[in-house]
């Protein structure tokens, strides 16, 4: 009888989204569903509504939608244009140079805007010709564009990185942010390393080597939007601001950038800014409200327990138990974005990894880490789909040029698991 909730949340989750409803509506049914085998249909809708309404009465929430619509002011071709000058001053001659300017300037905008869509559409759309120009392929032109911008999921400013602190039970979103720096440069640094073998083989050209003048010309260009990952995590390690209070001085600080000194927003379209922000912001809570409810119902019918108890038969060696969740979570990413999947399966596989001595910081970096990687690939990888567009081609082309970079991001992921001092050894300096 226990594993009857279990089955009947698990299959009617699964059946929803086989049959092509919204992952927010399949969690709703397949909870409230569930519900019914314990309650009357009054209580349980009472009780859905209570669980969700106290979920997100929550002020960490709030950061979620601030740092959107900073993500929205900082989203123009202009800031991507500058960040992709100065990448090429600095970087443009080495082997595949265009390549690498592509993995820095994505790993930039991508740490500015927070989002990782963003990122392969304003640097994909501005390097993609000049990578063609140069004769590189149009197909690995994408696949280095859209696995270059999974990093700004975790350098911060990063909502999921917030989400992984919201489904884990409040976790610090500072010392989240800190981790993130180290496993996102090593993975632009494993992508980067990639794009000089390819580009070796393929004898690709290298862009002029430029002096000292031009690099900080373009330097001072790009310095204002670089200025934002300072002050937010400046503030927050300082103790100046709150992560939510960070999110608020990004909007304004992003704001005043965008409109006043780039002038890249006109003054005429920041209700546009504004309204696809609140698009987005709805989306992106929608899930957030069903989730809570269904990691509720989750902890009422002991599945984290059940989940643990079958993960504990298999083996009690913290590297085996994370390969198999690791395993899981790879094949979880390539059907489910990142905010549902970090709600659904944080509260399901957390208490499973902690008793291990597997520290919850380290843990929330992997799943991000790991769920960056289903963005990516197919059937239903979101960045996937905006790379290969941005490229103009189709994204059966992308794949074979893909699966280095993946296996490349895999590596990294591999190392996360093994190394916890890659995400905590810079949270535990800064005493957070």
């Amino acid at each position: 009888m226990e594993l009857l909730p279990v089955i009947l949340l698990v299959g009617a989750f699964a059946a929803m989204l086989a049959i092509g409803v919204p992952v927010a509506f399949s969690i709703i049914g397949s909870t409230t569903l569930t519900l019914f085998l314990f309650l009357p249909v009054e209580p349980t809708l009472a009780t859905m509504a209570q669980r969700t309404a106290t979920g997100m009465d929550s002020f960490v929430l709030l950061a979620i939608p601030l740092f959107i619509l900073a993500g929205q002011f900082m989203n123009t071709p202009g800031i991507a244009g500058r960040l992709i000058t100065f990448a090429k001053n600095c970087i443009g001659f080495l082997p595949g140079g265009l390549a690498f300017v592509n993995i820095a300037a994505a790993m930039l905008f991508g740490a500015i805007s927070g989002s990782a869509g963003a990122a392969a559409s304003a640097v994909g759309g501005a390097m993609t010709s000049q990578m063609a120009k140069a004769g590189y392929e149009r197909s690995f032109c994408a696949a280095t564009n859209l696995t270059a911008s999974t990093t700004g999921l975790l350098i911060p400013p990063s909502n999921g990185l917030i989400v992984y602190s919201l489904a884990a039970g409040g976790l610090s979103i500072g010392s989240l942010f800190l981790a993130g720096y180290l496993p996102g440069i090593l993975v632009g640094g494993s992508l980067m390393l990639v794009a000089y073998i390819y580009a070796r083989r393929r004898n690709y050209p290298t862009e002029p080597r430029v002096g000292i003048g031009p690099i900080l010309k373009s330097f001072f260009a790009a310095s204002p939007s670089l200025l934002l990952l300072f002050i937010i995590m400046g503030g927050i390690i300082g103790g100046w601001f709150t992560p939510t209070e960070a999110a608020g001085v990004a909007v304004l600080y992003s704001a005043l950038l965008s409109v006043v000194l780039y002038r890249d927003v006109p003054l005429k379209e920041v209700p546009e800014v504004l309204a696809k922000s609140v698009r987005t912001t709805s989306m992106v809570m929608i899930l957030i409200a069903a989730s809570i409810g269904m990691s509720w119902v989750m902890a009422y019918i002991h599945l984290p327990q059940t989940v643990s108890a079958a993960l504990l038969a298999l083996s009690d060696k913290p590297i085996v138990i994370l390969l198999i969740i690791n395993l899981v979570l790879l094949s979880v990413g390539t059907f489910m974005d990142m905010t549902p999947a970090l709600l659904i399966f944080t509260p399901i596989f957390l208490p499973v990894v902690v008793p291990l001595g597997i520290d919850p910081i380290q843990f929330g970096i992997i799943m991000v880490l790991n769920l960056s990687i289903g963005l990516c690939t197919p059937p239903v990888g979101s960045l996937l789909f905006i790379g290969s567009s941005v490229a103009g081609v189709g994204m059966t082309q992308v794949v074979r040029p893909l699966l280095p970079l993946l296996f490349a991001m895999v590596l990294a992921l591999v190392l996360v698991s093994v190394f916890p001092a890659l995400s905590l050894w810079l949270p535990s300096l800064f005493g957070m």
